[in-house]
């Protein structure tokens, strides 16, 4: 005689000898696998939703358990072998447009995700302060925070941190080091030699007396200014007194204190 309950617990314990019901596997488990980047290889983890964390091969030293395991401290799941890259993954690896490419941010606070969004805003070839990350986020005044966030970037390169910059216009820090962020943005054609010369003027932003239209050093219209017709402020305010509008390609605004 079977005791009450036993029974159904037999059948579902038997029951765990067929094959996994359709769709439970990603339940449990996250993707991953390794692709070559812009920073050489790197490991990439992705769900069904999107990309969700990415480190360069070397920041482990090469080591996929170890990145199995900084995967796992941080979202708790494990890892298995992916056989294929989501959509847009190796063309935004290399630093190409990749519209398709979607991004797995769900597991973050709201701040987090609007710093990353406004941080994947910023074009290639271009850079902005950690103030205007703040602006953009909703929160002006947290831009240490927003230093925060970005060295714990969990999908770096594809949300280009290596884009933010101090106000003063040194480089600052990068998750994986200076040359690294020196590297990528070099390979963007961010003439940094000349946006370092300006800072060492005082000056923070160009504007075009032709326009009549100011904007940040790195912005595609400051680049086509000629030197006839170029002027440099310190402040955005300085500009705007003198009759300059903001740019409203690069939206340049009034910076909190540099992180």
């Amino acid at each position: 005689m079977m005791i009450d309950g036993v029974e159904p617990i037999v059948a579902a314990l038997g029951g765990l000898a067929a094959p996994a019901p359709a769709g439970l596997t990603g339940k449990v488990f996250t993707g991953w696998l390794a692709a070559p980047s812009r920073l050489g290889e790197v490991f990439v983890a992705f769900t069904g939703d999107g990309v969700q964390f990415v480190r360069p091969a070397e920041s482990v030293h090469g080591d996929a358990d170890a990145f199995a395991e900084a995967y796992r401290d941080r979202f708790g799941r494990p890892l298995r072998p992916a056989d294929r890259a989501p959509a847009g993954l190796l063309p935004a690896l290399r630093g190409r447009p990749a519209p398709s490419l979607r991004l797995d941010l769900r597991r973050l606070p709201d701040f987090e995700r609007d710093v990353l969004g406004a941080t994947r805003r910023i074009p290639a070839g271009q850079t902005r302060p950690y103030g205007w990350i703040a602006r953009e986020a909703g929160r002006p005044r947290a831009v240490r925070a927003v230093g925060s966030v970005l060295a714990r970037n969990p999908v770096p390169l594809l949300v280009p941190c290596h884009r933010v910059v101090r106000a003063d216009g040194r480089l600052g820090d990068y998750m994986f080091g200076p040359a690294h962020k020196e590297e990528l943005l070099r390979a963007e054609n961010v003439d940094l030699d000349q946006v370092a010369a300006f800072a060492q003027q005082g000056v923070h932003y160009l504007g075009s007396d032709t326009t009549g239209v100011v904007c940040f050093p790195t912005c595609h219209n400051a680049r086509r200014i000629s030197p006839a017709h170029r002027h440099g402020f310190r402040t955005i305010g300085i500009a705007v007194a003198a009759g300059y509008r903001p740019c409203r390609h690069c939206r340049p605004g009034v910076e909190a204190a540099s992180a």
